[in-house]
């Protein structure tokens, strides 16, 4: 089967960007492939309660947010295949995507692949994923009841999972390397007033440690150097995110930090490949602006589409 007489457009990861570059591809009538290897949603699913994304004054669940995106695309007609790409190339006036399950081949590609949780690469963190350590705290928080946890990091993300598990977990330390945090002030306000949440800052952690479960943290203070140890049941890492972007060094030239450089167009520096949300440069990393970039990417496709 010729795939580039089934697909005027391909699109690679189904988060929120993915997912709006669908709805306004196949509302414009491109024959439209979504690509994703785990579920529609992206991170966003994981998200207990999403407050800021416009027409919800209530709030609305992440994982239901991420439904309902992928119910309206499918209904303009957007086809979904659950596989993993794994390098895009070029085939004379086509694009092929190279995937676990073979190529699928389109005029034009939007890169929507997100980005993954970054780790610190200390001992202990990978053997240790799974028995105390976790990424997600609406995922595994309920696991910590009345337990003590820590989480890692000093951003948003950090003082939302802090927050949640203040409703679970019988304590939570905050350990940030820095002295002041990254988050928003609305986010530290009721963060420093939940008496369940206490902060170390100035302190990296060394170590994960553990007989099989996580049982402690190795801390070092990046001031005096002095390192001590902290008893607990759990930890999670909120230290970032770095882009999906392994397999794309053949085609395009990347970021330092391993994100696609892109115009205000969406557009990368090869002609026909676009890039939308948090694997861009530039990204805010949030649902809204994911979203706009997906449709700033699907309306340059469609204008590049018919210039052809």
């Amino acid at each position: 089967m010729d795939e580039r007489e089934k697909y005027q457009l391909i699109i690679v990861g189904g988060g929120p960007a993915g997912l709006t570059a669908g709805i306004y591809a196949t509302r414009a009538g491109l024959k439209t492939v979504l690509l994703e290897k785990v579920s529609p949603g992206g991170q966003i699913i994981n998200s207990e309660w999403v407050e800021n994304y416009p027409g919800f004054p209530n709030g609305i669940s992440g994982f239901e947010l991420g439904q309902l995106m992928e119910q309206q695309a499918v209904k303009h007609g957007l086809a979904i295949e659950f596989v993993e790409a794994t390098g895009i190339e070029l085939q004379g006036n086509a694009r092929a995507v190279k995937t676990s399950s073979g190529d699928f081949v389109a005029d034009a590609v939007i890169i929507a692949g997100g980005a993954e949780h970054a780790r610190l690469g200390i001992p202990g963190e990978e053997k240790m994923v799974g028995k105390g350590l976790s990424y997600c705290a609406t995922c595994d928080g309920p696991f910590f009841r009345g337990k003590i946890v820590a989480v890692i990091g000093g951003g948003d993300v950090a003082l939302t999972d802090a927050l949640y598990l203040s409703r679970l977990a019988s304590k939570i330390s905050v350990i940030h390397r820095r002295s002041e945090l990254r988050a928003s002030k609305v986010l530290q306000a009721r963060a420093f007033a939940e008496p369940k949440i206490e902060f170390i800052w100035e302190t990296v952690v060394d170590a994960i440690e553990g007989d099989g479960n996580v049982r402690g943290l190795r801390l070092r203070n990046v001031k005096t150097q002095a390192t001590s140890d902290l008893k607990l049941d759990g930890v999670f890492m909120a230290v970032g995110t770095k882009p999906n972007t392994g397999y794309l060094g053949a085609i395009l030239k990347l970021a330092p930090d391993g994100s696609i450089p892109v115009n205000a167009q969406m557009e990368t520096e090869v002609p026909g490949i676009f890039a939308a949300g948090d694997i861009r440069q530039g990204s805010i990393r949030q649902v809204v602006a994911a979203a706009g970039d997906g449709a700033v990417a699907a309306m340059a496709a469609e204008r590049f589409l018919t210039q052809r």
